[in-house]
């Protein structure tokens, strides 16, 4: 089974979505799945990644050689998003692929704090998940925290790969978006 991963932009999602879609799929019985994360085009931003015409470019790229897209970006607080996730869902369906959109909330580095075996003292799970801005609230304080501000992808990597082997706790934690996600292609597969 060959998945590509199409993030909003890939110069640190990569470093996310690999390992935790990765592990995920082994988790639901592929564990041969061979993951990759798309990195041309780069997309840039949310905003290109929603774009219809976009989506066909990579679609068209890699038809053939994946049987799974999964287009991944970041909610944002944008409360419309999940609908316009399903619309490009809907057009990009088809028999000889599976296409699955999914929105984190609010921010891809939100699954990794879910995984991580401790939150710093004092933060709750639930402020964390409430929260729009993410990555600047929590996410670079606790890369700062376990001084991993010059590893690649500023912490993403090591903790990316962390957070992959608790995958039952970002499910658990992130019903919503992670562990819908799972279920969706728990059931395409």
């Amino acid at each position: 089974m060959r998945v590509l991963v199409i993030p909003e932009d890939h110069r640190k999602d990569q470093y996310i979505l690999n390992p935790l879609l990765s592990r995920l799929l082994k988790a639901l019985g592929k564990p041969r799945a061979q993951v990759r994360v798309c990195q041309d085009p780069c997309l840039g931003g949310a905003g290109e990644a929603m774009k219809s015409r976009r989506i066909q470019e990579i679609v068209e790229q890699y038809r053939g050689m994946t049987d799974i897209f999964i287009l991944c970006v970041d909610r944002d607080g944008k409360q419309g998003r999940r609908t316009r996730l399903d619309q490009i869902e809907e057009k990009f369906a088809e028999t000889d692929h599976i296409f699955v959109a999914v929105n984190a909330w609010e921010e891809i580095e939100t699954w990794v704090l879910a995984g991580v075996e401790n939150l710093p003292q004092g933060w709750k799970w639930r402020d964390v998940r409430a929260e729009i801005h993410v990555k600047e609230k929590y996410f670079d304080k606790f890369v700062a925290q376990r001084d991993l501000v010059d590893s690649p992808g500023r912490g993403r990597k090591i903790l990316g790969e962390e957070a992959s082997r608790r995958i039952s706790a970002i499910r658990n934690k992130c019903p919503q978006d992670f562990d819908d996600m799972a279920q969706r292609l728990k059931n395409e597969i």
